[in-house]
């Protein structure tokens, strides 16, 4: 999922860096009316986890790997805002510390994973929420669902900036990009619905998309009755 540097071209690079960027700004606005004192060292503990997860990779098949994204775990239990700023620190130190990712690409990799493969993905998620029954099972049935779509979304825009840039043709970049990530999405179910689910047991408080989000967490009387 990472692109390095080289792999896509000068304008694709400014387009993304522009929309990361942009996204950034909006991010830091609604974090500070947003993001409540009590979720400080949540989003360290979340953003060290993913860093970490991200790191290790685990077999697919025919020689191939993939790794946790965590956009969608970090977008649940942080909010948006925060859990976009998160993915960025990590991407941001992965690619000037470890060369995970190039610095010329770092703003299609945070539109990517920390935009279409959090932001994005988590609103439509919520939206999904508020027509169905509340519950924890459903609500958790939704975080593993949302989890996979936010690693195959994310690999077939990656597989739009590929071909954009002309580095690999769309009819071979699409259906192996998008192919192999349902494979790894499956992955990232298990874990982000994992994880959720132990925090949710353990302080329901630190699950922003339960406890704070004015799409749901106004039901959150309902939801402790699931």
């Amino acid at each position: 999922m990472h692109i390095p540097d080289g792999f896509i071209s000068t304008p694709v690079s400014i387009a993304t860096y522009a929309v990361s960027a942009a996204t950034g700004g909006v991010a830091v606005y609604r974090a500070k009316k947003n993001f409540a004192d009590r979720l400080v060292p949540m989003a360290g503990v979340c953003a060290a986890f993913i860093f970490a997860a991200q790191m290790m990779n685990f077999p697919i098949a025919a020689g191939t790997s993939g790794h946790f994204l965590g956009a969608v775990l970090a977008c649940v239990l942080l909010g948006p805002s925060a859990g976009f700023w998160v993915m960025t620190l990590v991407l941001a130190v992965q690619a000037l510390l470890f060369a995970d990712g190039g610095i010329t690409a770092l703003g299609a990799n945070v539109m990517n994973m920390g935009l279409i493969g959090g932001i994005v993905i988590y609103f439509i998620m919520m939206g999904v929420l508020k027509l169905l029954p509340k519950n924890k099972k459903i609500f958790l049935g939704t975080v593993a669902v949302a989890s996979w779509l936010s690693v195959v979304l994310a690999a077939a825009v990656c597989s739009l900036e590929l071909a954009f840039s002309g580095t690999i043709p769309f009819r071979i970049v699409f259906p192996a990009m998008t192919a192999t990530h349902a494979l790894i999405g499956i992955g990232e179910a298990l874990i982000t619905t994992a994880v959720t689910a132990y925090v949710l047991s353990a302080r329901p408080d630190l699950v922003f998309a339960w406890s704070e989000d004015p799409t749901f967490g106004l039901n959150r009387e309902v939801l402790a009755d699931g």
